[in-house]
C-alpha cells in the first residue's frame, strides 16, 4: 500500500462498481479511508468494502440515491460526523440516457440533469461544508463533453459539458479555501455498462487515436493524482483520459 492519502477521508458518490469501485481501491491503497455509495446494488458494496478490509484498507458503504439532494447530503454529513472531517469527494455517479430528440422522453432529461449535474452540486456544496485546506473534489465527466460523433447523445452530452462551467465556478468559490475542483473526462472504458467487447466498441474505436477501450484503473490513477499532494496546483480543470477520443 501507497501512503500518498494516508489518513484522509474520501467519498465517492457511486463507487459501488465500474469506474467508482476502481477509484475505491486505488484510494484505499493509496491509505485513504473510503465511503462509497450505492443505490440499488449492496451486495456489490459490501462486497467491494470486504474486498477493501481484507487488502489492509479501510471503507464503508452508504447507501444514496444521487438524485435525492436530502438523502445524498445526509450520507455526506454522516460520514464527515463519524470521522470529523472530509479531505475528498469524488462525484462518479452518472447515468446515460440515449435516444433521438424528437422521442426523448422529458422524464428521461430530468433524470439525467438530476443525477449527472444536480448531483454533482449537492454533493460538491455538502462536502465543503467539511473540508479545510487541501481539500480535493473530483469529477467524473465524459469525452462526450467535448465530442458527440453519434446521434442520440445531445442530452448526456450537455449533462457532462455542463461540469465544465461548474468545476470552473465551483474553483474559484473554493481557491481561497485552498479546496480545488477538476473534471476527469474518460472516453470508452471497459466496465459491464460500456465492455470493450461490446458491440459498439469497434465504432468507437474508429474515433479514437489509441484504439482500444481503457480500463478502470487507469481513470483511478488519475484521480489519485488529483486527489494527492502533487496536483495542489491543478483546479478548475478537465482532464481527458479518452485515448485520443476528442483529438
Amino acid at each position: 500500500m501507497s501512503t500518498n492519502l494516508n489518513g484522509k477521508i474520501a467519498f465517492i458518490n457511486g463507487g459501488s462498481r465500474g469506474i467508482g469501485a476502481a477509484i475505491a481501491r486505488r484510494l484505499a491503497r493509496d491509505g485513504a479511508t473510503v465511503a462509497i455509495t450505492y443505490h440499488a446494488s449492496a451486495i456489490a458494496a459490501e462486497a467491494l468494502v470486504a474486498e477493501i478490509e481484507a487488502g489492509g484498507g479501510k471503507a464503508l458503504a452508504v447507501q444514496a440515491d444521487a438524485a435525492d439532494a436530502v438523502t445524498l447530503t445526509r450520507a455526506i454529513d454522516s460520514v464527515a460526523d463519524r470521522f470529523g472531517r472530509l479531505d475528498i469527494l469524488v462525484n462518479n455517479a452518472g447515468i446515460l440516457r440515449l435516444g433521438p430528440v424528437e422521442e426523448f422522453a422529458l422524464e428521461d432529461f430530468d433524470r439525467t440533469v438530476a443525477v449527472n449535474v444536480r448531483s454533482v452540486f449537492v454533493a460538491a456544496q455538502a462536502a465543503a461544508r467539511h473540508m479545510g485546506d487541501g481539500g480535493r473534489i473530483i469529477n467524473i465527466s465524459s469525452t462526450n463533453a467535448l465530442r458527440m460523433p453519434f446521434a442520440g447523445g445531445a442530452v448526456y452530452a450537455m449533462s457532462k459539458s455542463a461540469l465544465t462551467g461548474l468545476a470552473k465556478g465551483l474553483a474559484r468559490d473554493l481557491g481561497p479555501r485552498g479546496i480545488t475542483v477538476n473534471n476527469v473526462q474518460p472516453g470508452p472504458i471497459d466496465t459491464d455498462m460500456n465492455p470493450a467487447d461490446g458491440a459498439m466498441a469497434p465504432s468507437m474505436h474508429g474515433f479514437m487515436a489509441l484504439p482500444r477501450h481503457g480500463r478502470a484503473d487507469e481513470v483511478a490513477a488519475m484521480v489519485a493524482y488529483l486527489a494527492g499532494a502533487e496536483a495542489a496546483f491543478v483546479t478548475g480543470a478537465d482532464l481527458l483520459i479518452d485515448g485520443g477520443f476528442a483529438a
